[in-house]
């Protein structure tokens, strides 16, 4: 296995900061160095300063997908941190939709690895609208920056072992047998979920209208406290007055950083 220097170190894990957001503390330069091996290995590289010098080069953008694909960990699972979901069934969609004028509710699942938590949201709001849900607009914008991981959630294939968690009339409602170890979404609900490779870390959200939930959770884990607030505020800017931000179980605000309220743990909402 190709070693890594202190030096090509830094100069890899500043790149990926930078550009990607990720901070790598010193002791990920074991597991850096074991999950780009294989790529130095196919690209004949002697060094990990080549294999820098080739990302930078690169102009395609392939060379930065292998990168983020190989660091990012994407580890998910349908109906995680529940109560989440709960609450955002329970206690946000009755409130959005006595407020809603248009009909048109924007939910944003930003750093939606491999589709479970964006389909999770898809199937909540099918339920929850039942046959009024044709005068709504609910699809989901769910966002990643890892070609890897968009590309399995667009197929809408999951083992039955990862859906073990799924209530048992919604595996029935909601998806059809591939086999005796797979099982697809149907498409009504493949179809609610739009899916799109995006950077957090860019300097402005594209966004034409805002969100009234954000589902950003286990995310900003990666990120150091600078760039965990500078996102918390874009966040913040994209986010209708009375909107809520869903951020993971193991993640917090300071509530001298942030505009919005806490509301529960790990749920926020931006005042009106």
């Amino acid at each position: 296995m190709q070693t890594i220097s202190d030096k090509e170190f830094k100069q890899l894990s500043e790149y990926i900061q930078v550009n990607y957001g990720i901070f790598l503390k010193d002791e990920k330069q074991t597991l850096l160095t074991g999950r780009l091996s294989s790529v130095l290995v196919d690209k004949n590289f002697n060094s990990f300063a080549e294999y820098f010098n080739y990302i930078v080069a690169d102009k395609t953008g392939e060379a930065v997908i292998t990168l983020i694909d190989k660091i990012t960990t994407n580890h998910t699972f349908f109906m995680r941190e529940g109560d989440h979901f709960e609450f955002f069934k329970e206690k946000v969609l009755p409130l959005l939709e006595r407020k809603s004028k248009t009909k048109d509710l924007r939910v944003w699942s930003a750093g939606c690895s491999s589709g479970e938590e964006p389909y999770t949201l898809a199937m909540i709001l099918d339920e929850y609208f039942g046959m009024d849900k044709k005068w709504w607009d609910t699809k989901v914008l769910a966002t990643d920056i890892s070609s890897k991981v968009l590309d399995i959630a667009v197929q809408g294939i999951y083992s039955n072992d990862s859906i073990a968690m799924i209530p048992p009339y919604w595996k029935l409602k909601y998806f059809e047998k591939l086999g005796n170890e797979k099982s697809v979404l149907i498409p009504r609900i493949r179809n609610d979920v739009i899916y799109r490779k995006f950077n957090l870390m860019d300097k402005s959200f594209p966004f034409r209208k805002k969100f009234h939930v954000i589902f950003c959770r286990n995310v900003m884990i990666y990120f150091d406290n600078k760039t965990k607030q500078e996102l918390v505020k874009k966040f913040y800017d994209v986010t209708e007055p009375g909107g809520y931000l869903f951020i993971g179980h193991s993640e917090s605000l300071n509530r001298n950083e942030t505009e919005y309220k806490c509301i529960l743990p790990a749920v926020y909402r931006k005042e009106l």
